[in-house]
């Protein structure tokens, strides 16, 4: 969707909030919670199919698993946003050459997952049942699967679970929201209607959500990466991480973007793994 459409819609659910604050919620979280993209092309279903495929169900959505056999201990790959297991391919194939075992999953409606709605609460409850199933020692999540490995980790602690890798991760619901109202050009109403929604699903306000506090909880040596020129997530928020939780490993790259699919981070996160 173009910018002057967004700011339509956006315009839609504003004049939608001065009749009804709680519908024009329902709308705005429909639409923040609804993928553009994120499926599978030929080109990644041919290089997925080198894996052990397995359709895990969970809360009636059929979650799509690759699994890669190697003799070391098992890392599990958490996409982001509008994206899918193949992002991984470059990680997968040097985790492959040196002999760990991977497991990745495609998060609810994308990829070759089922659903139509996707939101973190819920894709970490998935990489929950994930690695819990597979016995997963490292955790390693892009963007808001980072998020969501976190509030996995915090939420339903594994032991097994003894390193986890952020690329890129939102820190908290309270930027995500604000960077998502700007876009839309919500107003006041449509805000505040947003954060009670999410009370009333969740039991918590945006506020509670913060993945940098939560961090102080897990018992897991904990690595952040992030790039001075991510223009989807703000370099301060891989901040947050190094500030509030003294014990994570906080490394800063520049010129990756978000995305950071650079040698460079892949030997970062190799160091992780064998330290």
């Amino acid at each position: 969707m173009n910018a002057r459409f967004l700011k339509f819609i956006g315009f839609f659910i504003n004049l939608t909030s001065y009749f009804s604050p709680e519908y024009a919620a329902k709308l705005s979280i429909k639409l923040f919670s609804t993928p553009q993209k994120g499926r599978l092309d030929e080109e990644a279903t041919q290089y997925l199919n080198t894996a052990i495929q397995k359709d895990i169900i969970y809360e009636n959505i059929s979650i799509k698993t690759y699994l890669w056999k190697g003799k070391k201990e098992t890392v599990l790959l958490a996409h982001g946003w509008e994206s899918n297991t193949y992002r991984w391919k470059s990680l997968i194939e040097i985790l492959k050459t040196l002999d760990y075992t991977i497991i990745a999953l495609d998060a609810p409606a994308h990829g070759a997952s089922g659903g139509k709605l996707f939101n973190a609460l819920f894709y970490s409850e998935c990489i929950h049942v994930i690695a819990k199933k597979f016995e997963a020692q490292t955790l390693i999540g892009h963007s808001i699967g980072g998020t969501s490995t976190i509030f996995s980790q915090y939420n339903s602690p594994l032991k097994s679970i003894k390193k986890i890798a952020l690329l890129g991760a939102p820190a908290d619901f309270v930027d995500v929201f604000k960077r998502y109202e700007t876009m839309m050009g919500y107003n006041d109403r449509v805000s505040k209607a947003m954060a009670q929604y999410l009370l009333k699903e969740f039991n918590h306000l945006p506020e509670y959500y913060s993945a940098p506090n939560f961090t102080k909880e897990i018992d897991a040596k904990i690595l952040a990466i992030h790039d001075k020129k991510d223009r989807i997530i703000p370099y301060t928020d891989g901040l947050k991480f190094k500030k509030n939780y003294e014990k994570v490993q906080f490394i800063s790259t520049k010129g990756f973007g978000h995305g950071l699919k650079n040698e460079t981070v892949y030997n970062h996160i190799v160091d992780f793994l064998n330290a």
